[in-house]
Order: structure tokens, then sequence, then C-alpha cells
């Protein structure tokens, strides 16, 4: 039997388990404890429980709320106005820098004990606090969908980093031992990220993943040898000289004032990164006692010794790690950064992802704007098995991340004003969408516009309004970690944050064996891409390649046509202009090449398809006009279609009925007296903002 001590602080509560033989965890008594309970556990892991929850003001509307049914959904930190802040970080240290010592162990946060089924283990390695407290601003949205333990390395302990990296390997065998099959995590944090980093280097056949957030590949010792000079001539007993002589104490007049503007700026949630900065550097000052404590002067010598110490110990072990390692970079962390190591690791660690966090500092865990599920699921870094799997892997956005993608998007809604037409079964249409279906599967097949701007009106609208989620088929290069782009890799977040899978039949296949709606441009980036003179032209393939599939799941097949985006942006560079640029030529051919051929032996245009960035000319925005047709079934047709002609006469059957819907908005649009931008505006002024446009005559 193992026994846990469950610990309820201020601000939650925490289980350390008290087993000696297998991680060393003790119970420690803490002067601020509200209740202290005891229970026991068969099982190796902490146990878990449930802390004090906020409540959820979210309201975003009934319709979003009906989507995020799993339980990463429902955590009520998505909202970051719910999110814990660094004043509550330093609450929480304040118990835990005021135990009695010990060993290094393990605890696990009961506000993270809702995680789902199957969730791979995550190791939090702490930097330079020690506390393992790092996480508390994503503990809730990270233990929905991890088993989360964190190491607390107590101020007085003065544990060498070999012993450190004994201690985490000794755990990460054990769990590895009892789930041979699931993946674990290690978070690292500074000298943390070297902690792991070392772990993986010694045990290259244990299923690992490593997040690295700012590791400290390097001292500047521009700025550690005047620290180190300073702290060794400093007397001891800081946090004494703090409350004898300049009578700052915890719980004082002075700390309780500064405390009560910090929650005022924490609830009034000021803007920018002024208001931010304000309330932390607030929170601060009304926690010096702790953070003296936490860094007393013999803690900090030590903590500058460790890091000396694991940064030698991580270069020599660097080329012999073999997990896949994300790496969070801040912008402004001029403290350990060394932008010329953290280039040489991302080469040399496979399967590196760097992710810059340009406006973040020192400590960007305890930031605002550092979402790490967020950051997780953007990378497509999380995963269950020994692989990523986009479907089986994805997390559903919650209802804040669905409200944020919209209202990012909301300029070009709003600008042009989409009309939504659909069929219905006895094929009258209606400006809706109450002609799709709601249960699934169903595969939405249609033109693509340039660049792609139909997706964004289109994938809302249908949330909205039919609470169907699309997981569309993209080009694999929206998921790759291509380096060196012009562009920011950032911009593909919100395809992935909204479902979006590498194009592929094995993932038509999975998405429909799931009942999903799935959307599918068979032109592609041909289509997306096209050039000038082209606007409206379907770039399909010669031979079917979605019938059958969609015929095995008696999927329903929704043939869809979009016009309007060249009321937007004229097109006055192409591939075909850009390749007689000899600049240009070279960016077209390498994007082309590291985005890779998915029609590879195909000799058409579409098996040569040109990557690049069209050269436009923008246009007072015009109107976007969406036409869904009759839905076609496939149900009871599966031994019909396995007949490649009679495939072959549905293919072109829905190709004709996507180009028909674009001839039909073609046409009608030039009678809508809304059309352009002025009258629009002018309607909604005398009609209000929020009223619905009126549009042609069905």
């Amino acid at each position: 039997m193992e026994t846990t001590t469950v610990l309820r602080s201020t601000f939650g509560l925490y289980a350390f388990s008290s087993s000696s033989n297998l991680r060393q965890r003790i119970s420690v008594a803490k002067h601020r404890l509200t209740s202290v309970k005891s229970v026991t556990s068969t099982t190796p892991h902490p146990s878990r429980g449930v802390g004090r929850r906020r409540k959820n003001n979210d309201e975003n509307g009934a319709t979003l709320a009906k989507v995020v049914e799993n339980p990463y959904s429902k955590v009520e930190a998505a909202r970051p106005d719910l999110r814990k802040s660094l004043s509550d970080f330093l609450e929480e240290a304040r118990d835990f820098v005021g135990d009695k010592g010990g060993p290094p162990r393990w605890f696990s946060p009961l506000e993270c004990g809702a995680q789902a089924r199957g969730s791979p283990l995550l190791l939090f390695l702490p930097g330079v606090d020690g506390t393992g407290l790092g996480l508390i601003r994503h503990h809730k949205k990270l233990g929905a969908i991890f088993d989360i333990w964190c190491l607390h390395i107590p101020v007085s302990d003065r544990t060498p980093v070999k012993e450190l990296v004994k201690l985490i390997e000794k755990t990460v065998k054990s769990e590895h031992y009892r789930f041979p099959n699931r993946p674990i995590y290690l978070v690292g944090e500074s000298i943390g990220a070297c902690l792991a980093l070392d772990v993986a280097a010694r045990n290259p056949d244990i299923d690992l993943s490593l997040i690295l957030v700012n590791p400290a590949t390097h001292v500047n010792n521009f700025i550690s040898q005047p620290l180190s000079g300073m702290l060794n001539v400093l007397p001891d007993g800081i946090p004494t000289l703090l409350e004898d002589i300049f009578g700052v104490k915890q719980g004082d007049l002075l700390t309780g004032m500064l405390d009560a503007l910090s929650n005022e700026f924490s609830s009034q949630r000021m803007g920018g990164g002024g208001g931010g900065m304000l309330r932390d550097l607030l929170a601060v000052s009304a926690n010096l006692p702790t953070l003296s404590r936490m860094f007393p002067k013999d803690t900090l010598l030590w903590k500058l010794e460790m890091l000396k110490s694991a940064i030698a110990s991580v270069n020599s072990h660097i080329y012999s790690v073999r997990a896949g390692t994300l790496i969070l970079l801040s912008g402004r962390d001029q403290w350990l950064l060394n932008e010329e190591d953290i280039d040489r690791y991302s080469r040399t660690l496979p399967k590196c992802i760097v992710r810059k966090l340009d406006d973040n500092g020192q400590f960007p865990l305890l930031e605002d704007g550092v979402d790490l599920a967020n950051i997780i699921k953007c990378t497509c870094f999380y995963r269950r098995g020994k692989a990523h799997d986009h479907i089986s892997d994805y997390l559903m956005p919650t209802t804040y991340e669905l409200k944020q993608q919209i209202d990012n998007d909301r300029l070009l809604v709003d600008g042009t004003s989409p009309v939504m037409l659909s069929t219905l079964e006895d094929g009258t249409i209606v400006r809706s969408l109450e002609g799709l279906p709601l249960e699934g599967p169903v595969l939405y097949v249609g033109y693509h516009m340039l660049l792609g701007l139909d997706l964004v009106p289109m994938v809302s609208q249908i949330l909205k309004e039919r609470n169907i989620h699309l997981r569309g088929l993209a080009h694999p290069m929206f998921f790759k970690n291509l380096k060196n782009l012009i562009v920011d890799t950032k911009m593909f977040d919100k395809y992935k944050i909204m479902g979006g899978v590498p194009v592929s039949n094995f993932s038509i296949y999975k998405l429909l064996r799931e009942k999903a709606h799935v959307l599918l441009y068979p032109g592609g980036v041909r289509e997306a891409l096209h050039r000038k003179g082209e606007e409206y032209k379907l770039f399909w393939p010669e031979q079917s390649e979605f019938v059958r599939v969609a015929s095995k799941f008696g999927a329903k097949i929704v043939p869809f046509g979009v016009v309007g985006v060249d009321d937007i942006c004229e097109i006055v560079l192409d591939s075909n202009d850009q390749r007689k640029i000899p600049i240009l030529k070279d960016l077209v051919e390498w994007a082309t090449r590291e985005a890779g051929n998915i029609r590879e032996g195909d000799e058409s245009e579409l098996g040569n398809q040109d990557i690049y960035i069209p050269g436009v000319v923008p246009k007072i925005p015009g109107r976007f006009y969406y036409y869904f047709g009759k839905p076609i079934e496939t149900a009871g047709k599966e031994k019909e279609l396995k007949d490649k002609e009679k495939a072959q006469e549905l293919y072109l059957q829905v190709k004709s009925e996507v180009e028909q819907c674009v001839a039909y908005l073609k046409v009608k649009r030039e009678s809508d007296p809304y059309r352009h931008l002025l009258p629009r505006m002018l309607y909604q002024a005398s009609h209000g903002w929020s009223s619905e446009i009126p549009t042609f005559d069905l």
C-alpha cells in the first residue's frame, strides 16, 4: 500500500505520495492548510481529487457550447480570464517554500484530475524556482489531456544534477514498465529542460516527447558573473532583513494593499501588455517575502552551480537524444537565451519543432498570451500512441477557442456579408443551411476559391447555424515543420485547431468511418493558387477519388459552389509570371519541392502543382455567395459503385453539379442590390449592424 497525503492550500489541492521505495515522496504539514486528510492507494502514482473551481461566466452562446463535448472542451480554464495568474503562483508557492525540506518528490495537482481515458503521462521539471508550480496557469487545460506529475525541489535541497537525473530516470523507467505503450512527456523549463534532455539521452529506447521552455543551453556570463559576485558579498538572511529593516511581512498592511491592487487589476483584466506587466509587478511586490524565501542567498548560489553543471552535462549527451522535441523560445529572454545553440539543437534533435514566443520573457508559462495546451495542439505534438494521429488524437476546440477563431476572422466575414443557400430534399432552394444533413457521414465536395478564402465564413457559419463541425482535408504542407519559410507557420494554426487533416484516401476513409462531416476540394492547391484568367474553373483529376469510399460508409455527398473572391482582389503576378523572375522562380521551385507532391506519378498539371504566393491587388470588398446542392445518397449503392464505370459516372455528376452551383451564383449575384460594400453598410446603418442583409430573389 502506498499512502498519499492530500494537502489543500489557499488556492488548490495537491497530492504528495509518501512511498519511499519508488519515488521518495513525503507528506508535509503546511502553515496555511485549510484541511489535511490521508487516503490510501494501491496504484503507484499520486491520487487525485477535485480542486476549487471558479464560476464559468462564458456567454458565447449555446450553439458553440454544444460542439465542445469532450473533457478537454469543458475545462473552465479555456477562458484566459479564468486561468490562474502570477499572483496565484506566488500565493501557492508560499506554502511550498514553507515546508520542512526533504528530498525532491513528485506531486500531482488535484485540479488536474479529470483527464480523458488513455491520457499520456506528463512529468513537469521545474526551472530555477524548484516549486513545481510552473504549470499553474495551465493545470486545468493540460489536466484534461495528460496525467500530470510535477517535481518539487525544496529550497534547502542540495541534490546534485546527476542525482536529479537519476530520480527522474527512475520514475520514467518505472512508468514505462507499467504502461509500455503510453508516451511520456517531459516538460522542462530552463534547468528542467536540461534535465529532460539528459534523461532522454540516457533512455533512447523509451517513448519520450520533450517540451523544452527556454532551455538553459548557455549561461549569459555578462549577467551571471556579476550576479554571482554580488551574491557572495551579500549577508545571509535576506528574508529577515526585509522583514526587520523594511517592515515587509507577509500579511501586513503594505502587502495587503499591494495584494488588493493586484487582485483589482486581475479582475479588471486590463488589455495589452502594459496592464499585464503592471498587474504582475503588483503581484511580485505583494509577495516579496515569499520570493525571498524561495531564493535565499545560498540557494541562488547553488542554482547557479546547478545550471553550469546541467549545461555541461546536456551538451555532452545531446547527440544521443532520439525523442521528438518541441522548443518554446521567448523573444525577450536575455538571461539564458542563446539562439545559436537553439539552432544547433533544432538541427541535431530529430523531429524538432521550434516555436518562438516573440512577446514573452524569462517565464513564459506564467505570462499572459501563452497557452501550452493550445501550442501543443497547433504543433500536432499531442499523441496517445507511437505517433500523432490527426484523427484519433484530435482535440476538439474549447468554447473560447471557437469564439477566438470566429473573432479573428470577423473582419473578413463582416466585410463580405456571406450569402448561404442550400437545397431541401424536395429541390427547393432556401437562404439558410437547412438543407445540410445533420447526421454523418457526409462528404462536402466543392470548388476552392483563391487562397482558400471561402473556408473562413463557411466553416464558422455551418458551425453556428447547424452545429456541424467540418473536418477539412488540407495539403500536407500545412502540417509539416517547414523551416526558412517567408511566411510564419503560425498562420496555419487555425486549420489544426478546427480539425484539419492531411488529405489522403486513408484520411477520408477514417473520417467517414467515424461518421464525420468531411470537407474535400478535389482541385486542391491547383484551384486555390490558380493563375490569371482561371477564376471559377475546376481542376479535378480525371478519375474518381472519393466516390467508392463514400459509398462504403453510405455517406451523403453534398456538392457546393462558391463565388465572390474576384470582388476582393485581382491576380497581377501568378506562378507563370514569377517563374520568369530569377529570385521568385527559385522561391517557387523551393516551396514546391518542400511542400511535396501528393499526386506522385500523375503526369498532368495536377501532379505538378506550383506552390507560390500570388501577387494580388485588393479591391473594395464584394460579397461571398455559397450554394449547397441537393445531397446525393450513396447508401445501399456500395456494390453498384464498386464498378469503376458507375463510380466514374457519379464522380462526373458531382463535378457537373458543382459547376452548376458556381454558374447559378455568377448569374444571380448580378441582381443582388447589396453586392457591393457601400449599399450593405447603408442598409446596416439604418436597420442595425446585426441585421441580415437581403440578397437576390430565389
